[in-house]
């Protein structure tokens, strides 16, 4: 039992890639005056810890939701019950609502979800461990944009976990800059 406990620490303790990406996220959003929110299925909390473990998060971090299960999916983010059982928890489909959801409940100008298969069992030929569906959506000034990629990680289930988190941490920093960079665009246009 103390082994396990350490092995879960250690689990929570890195994640490699994420440090960068959620100081330069959490920069970005300080700049804009914008916030974030995260729906977190497979990677159970680790985004919202690589994000939480910066300086001046609680400036622009609102909440996070952990919707393990399809029902919290459901409950939680509005995941229609139709698009979860035609496309499964682990489809682009999902991590799309949840992305939409997550920015709703959660009252963000940007939400990042994440859903896939950590291992290391639960795994299919069409969709094996390691399979990771991303999520992003960004407020507009004319609605919102959604972004989903596919990831296919290797590893362990930790080690698939953190790849996720950091991935997610990457994307909506991608996402927010192609959204800045769009703005910037429209302003322009605008003159």
């Amino acid at each position: 039992m103390e082994q396990g406990f350490w092995e879960m620490q250690e689990a929570f303790a890195v994640l490699p890639d994420s440090g960068e990406s959620a100081a330069e996220l959490i920069k970005l959003l300080a700049e804009g005056g914008q916030t974030v929110s995260l729906a977190e299925s497979c990677t159970g909390g680790l985004a919202a810890a690589a994000l939480v473990s910066v300086p001046g998060a609680s400036e622009v971090f609102e909440n996070g939701f952990i919707t393990y299960s399809d029902r919290a999916k459901n409950r939680i983010l509005g995941v229609d019950r139709q698009v979860l059982q035609k496309y499964t928890a682990v489809s682009a489909q999902t991590a799309a609502w949840m992305a939409r959801g997550c920015r709703r409940a959660g009252q963000a100008d940007l939400a990042v979800s994440v859903t896939g298969l950590a291992g290391p069992g639960g795994g299919t030929e069409d969709k094996p461990v390691g399979l990771v569906y991303i999520g992003c959506c960004v407020g507009r000034p004319g609605g919102e944009r959604t972004v989903v990629q596919e990831y296919h990680f290797r590893g362990d289930r930790g080690e698939v976990r953190r790849q996720a988190a950091a991935a997610a941490m990457a994307l909506g920093l991608e996402c927010l800059h192609k959204a800045c960079e769009e703005d910037a665009r429209e302003e322009v246009k605008d003159r």
